[in-house]
């Protein structure tokens, strides 16, 4: 069967009310400076993402139903992301957010998740057969034997796991080949601190890469068939907004992976992208197309990955 997408996805889908105030966060209050409602959610945005980057991409997690009163999925198709393999459900809502963003660029998000999670189960396998990649986070719990399939049927699994909630999410990390995470996470997962210890902790024989991101310390990387552990710097920007900055990285990253390339090439692509999305307001806003990732990839500025440890 021919593979019509670069890039499946099914996980949070949400509508972001996001509040920018004149102090960083730290400060505990400052004056409101600017409000704004966007889209988001870590999957959908990311497949946003790679769709703005040339990707061809499709959500098939739960939308409303029915569809003329799906607003999370009607602004994915307006952003160029398919939705016609997603099943409907009357009780599907996107995720509700609040979202504070300080004056440099840092957020807190409250969120309210009590909507119906994954994908269907009847799902059938010639979906999953359209794309060579699925993106996933940690709400794909629910979900558990669709990522299974996907995996036997040979799809790369890219996840982006931010929260564990026991031996659920440890199947779902095991099931996934490309691991990307957030530091944060490993860090309180595996109860350890350095980047290359968490690499390795993180490394089981079935994985093809495993990514670390650490903000404006850039990302750590481990793949297959490399003895060498890389930390890819980050780039040099003025954050107006880290909102949707991960969601970006992941939907660049699992693009890349869908068009060959390899993980350490995936994370330098995937870094540009993010840095590009911060320096705009609102998760979706900043996301760039493909032709000005790739002009600061050539820029000579551009961080250049070096080893953490050979």
């Amino acid at each position: 069967m021919p593979r019509v997408f670069d890039v499946l996805g099914f996980g949070a889908l949400a509508v972001d009310d996001i509040v920018y105030v004149d102090r960083p966060l730290s400060a505990g209050k400052g004056k409101v400076t600017k409000r704004v409602s966007d889209h988001g959610g870590n999957v959908a945005t990311a497949l946003v993402a790679a769709a703005r980057l040339g990707g061809r991409t499709a959500f098939i997690g739960w939308l409303g139903d029915p569809p003329e009163a799906d607003v999370g999925g009607r602004e994915l198709e307006r952003e160029g992301v398919s939705t016609v393999f997603a099943p409907r459900h009357a009780d599907a809502v996107p995720i509700r957010s609040v979202i504070t963003v300080g004056s440099d660029g840092e957020r807190f998000i409250a969120y309210d998740d009590d909507v119906l999670h994954g994908t269907s189960s009847d799902l059938p396998d010639d979906v999953f057969a359209k794309a060579p990649v699925l993106l996933i986070d940690g709400y794909a719990v629910h979900s558990e034997a669709a990522v299974q399939r996907a995996r036997d049927l040979g799809l790369s699994i890219v996840a982006d796991i931010e929260w564990a909630i026991g031996p659920a999410s440890d199947r779902i990390l095991s099931l996934a080949d490309h691991l990307v995470l957030p530091i944060a996470f490993a860090r309180s997962y595996l109860k350890q601190d350095d980047p290359a210890a968490l690499l390795e902790g993180l490394w089981t024989l079935n994985r093809s890469a495993v990514v670390l991101t650490d903000g404006d310390r850039g990302s750590y990387v481990r793949q297959k068939d490399d003895p060498v552990l890389w930390h890819v710097p980050a780039y040099v920007v003025q954050a107006v907004d880290t909102t949707g900055a991960g969601d970006c990285f992941h939907g660049a990253y699992a693009l890349a992976l869908a068009e060959g390339a390899r993980p350490l090439d995936c994370v330098r692509f995937a870094a540009a992208a993010a840095a590009i999305s911060v320096t705009a307001h609102g998760g979706r806003r900043g996301l760039p197309d493909r032709t000005v990732c790739l002009s600061w990839m050539k820029d000579g500025a551009a961080p250049v990955p070096v080893p953490l440890r050979a």
